[in-house]
């Protein structure tokens, strides 16, 4: 009685818990501005092959079909999906949303490019616009000032950013917002703080202008929502518990069987 079945069901289980685990974070992050759903995605452990297929017999034929015997699951990667959020109305005229594909690029204390989808910008005490976060502020990249005096911000879709000063009827631009893009958008490397690194898988970064070469549009007073839809992930859950169950019963039966075996005796 080989103890194959216990490692192999012992890897389903690890399996189905590291993608509890991508679940449970995706329902924690169902209400995180701009999060966008992680998907856990398995393979097959390599094979004990008894006979390989073609192999011929002691009659000079070739076998149809051989005998291989899978070892298992694991986990080949966290997927995120980057579909478009909903858009949340507000009533801030510093949020900001983008339709369709890019990121915003803030400037990191120590002077490293990040770049994030959430557009929930404020104002520091030098004028810069600023990307919040419950440790530090982050300036948007390139950096623009709004004036002490502005009593009106306005964001046109392609990125424009004009102000309203007293005894001034025109709006008086002060910065152009640019969204960047990448080839392999999954390859980011995720930091928390709705913030995304480069790596080599991503490749480099594109920057342009908002609406042009297939960035999307700008939204003001708009903020992206997470694509976590609940019931799906609910739905996930459920499976993944009911996959967990079964896999844990294949060990109890391959225990089962094993102690027969170990109890049978000579009469």
């Amino acid at each position: 009685m080989s103890v194959q079945t216990l490692y192999s069901a012992a890897t389903g289980m690890l399996a189905m818990e590291k993608k509890l685990d991508v679940i449970a974070n995706n329902l924690a992050n169902v209400e995180t501005t701009a999060f966008k759903r992680d998907r856990a995605n398995f393979e097959d452990l390599f094979y004990r092959h008894e006979v390989f297929p073609g192999t011929e017999d002691s009659s000079g034929q070739y076998t149809p079909i051989g005998i291989s015997i899978g070892l298992g699951s694991r986990l080949s990667g966290v997927q995120t999906e980057f579909r478009q959020g909903a858009f949340q109305q507000t009533s801030n005229p510093l949020d900001v949303a983008i339709e369709g594909a890019g990121f915003f690029q803030v400037l990191d204390p120590s002077g490293q490019i990040y770049y994030t989808r959430a557009g929930n910008f404020s104002i520091n005490a030098n004028g810069n616009l600023v990307l919040g976060s419950a440790h530090t502020g982050r300036l948007l990249e390139p950096p623009i000032v709004i004036p002490n005096d502005a009593t009106a911000i306005t964001i046109t879709p392609e990125g424009r950013v004009f102000v309203q000063q007293p005894n001034n009827p025109q709006l008086t631009p002060v910065g152009e917002i640019q969204l960047v893009n990448f080839i392999n958008p999954e390859g980011l490397l995720k930091l928390g703080e709705n913030l995304y690194a480069e790596t080599d898988a991503s490749g480099p970064p594109q920057a342009g202008t908002p609406g042009q070469e297939g960035l999307g549009i700008l939204r003001q007073n708009a903020l992206e929502a997470s694509n976590v839809e609940p019931v799906r992930e609910l739905i996930d859950l459920i499976t993944t518990q009911r996959a967990f169950e079964m896999n844990s019963q294949a060990v109890q039966v391959g225990d089962q069987m094993m102690q027969l075996v170990s109890n049978l005796r000579r009469y």
